[in-house]
């Protein structure tokens, strides 16, 4: 059970910090998961929670959230005519390509080499934002063919190893092939769009070491509700015109013993009564009726 004294400062941070996430993806084009990672992984750790993937969780969570905050962005921009559709369409399917192969790769690694990778490009990130120039370009217009294909795919494996839309390396990108910066920042939350929904997609579907974590779909935390009841990954869900039950995981082997002893046990009564043998006789109540004072009548009339 997680304290309140402890989970309230926690929760309180995280509105906080999802608030200024929110407004750098309007701001900048970019999700906010700059911001969301780090403050994902010092919460879960804040909270008792590690374990050698916790990172995975907060690059999967992170990208989830871009989702959300990528399409917000897009609305807003798209209402200025600050999004170049054509150069989106063209990128897109290069950046997810990206994106999709970086979630393998990223599922494989430990938290700590996350951790690593995570520092190290953030910071490169940042020294370029820093010393970078207006005047620094390199062609006039966005690479066509081969070097789209690449550029696009790097940027979106780049990002998922970052937990990140496209605004950190695509707007930088755009600005030195001479993209104005106000269509760049607006191109750029469909780049975030681009690198979170097929990333996420494959997020859900993989199972991380993160030990008690509570409320992960996969590797996304969010919590799932069904029949009432909180599902965590690997639980079997089992329905029927009865009703739904769900059976957690680490039960999960034991139910199955009992359903097919069960299933067993049904099998060979429902033989006996086909021989037209008394359910009295199969479940032996003759000598506990007796016990009890009672007397089985075969026949009224006899």
């Amino acid at each position: 059970m997680i304290e309140l004294p402890v989970l309230l400062p926690v929760l309180l941070s995280l509105v906080v910090i999802g608030a200024f996430a929110g407004f750098l993806a309007g701001l900048l084009g970019v999700g906010g998961g700059i911001v969301l990672v780090p403050s994902f992984f010092y919460a879960f750790q804040s909270l008792g929670f590690d374990g050698p993937q916790l990172m995975q969780v907060c690059l999967a969570t992170s990208l989830a959230t871009i989702i959300v905050t990528s399409l917000r962005s897009m609305q807003s921009h798209n209402k200025k005519g600050s999004i170049d559709w054509e150069l989106l369409r063209k990128w897109s399917p290069g950046i997810s390509i990206g994106a999709a192969c970086s979630v393998l790769l990223a599922a494989n690694l430990g938290s700590a080499s996350l951790q690593l990778i995570f520092g190290g490009l953030g910071a490169l990130i940042g020294i370029y934002l820093t010393i970078g120039k207006q005047t620094w370009y390199l062609a006039e217009k966005m690479p066509e063919g081969i070097l789209r294909w690449a550029l696009s795919g790097i940027l979106g494996s780049l990002s998922v190893l970052l937990g990140i839309g496209g605004g950190s390396l695509g707007v930088p990108l755009m600005s030195l092939y001479r993209i104005p910066i106000h269509m760049a920042v607006g191109t750029a939350s469909g780049f975030g769009l681009a690198i979170a929904v097929p990333s996420v997609i494959i997020w859900v579907f993989i199972s991380v070491d993160a030990p008690g974590l509570p409320f992960n779909l996969g590797a996304v935390n969010v919590p799932v509700i069904c029949a009432g009841q909180l599902v965590f990954p690997g639980d079997v869900i089992v329905a029927d015109d009865d009703g739904v039950c769900v059976i957690a995981r680490k039960e999960v082997e034991t139910v199955l013993k009992k359903a097919k002893l069960r299933l067993t046990d049904e099998e060979e009564k429902r033989s006996h009564f086909a021989k037209g043998e008394l359910g009295i006789d199969i479940y032996n109540m003759r000598p506990r009726l007796k016990e009890a004072g009672f007397e089985y009548v075969e026949d009224l009339e006899s």
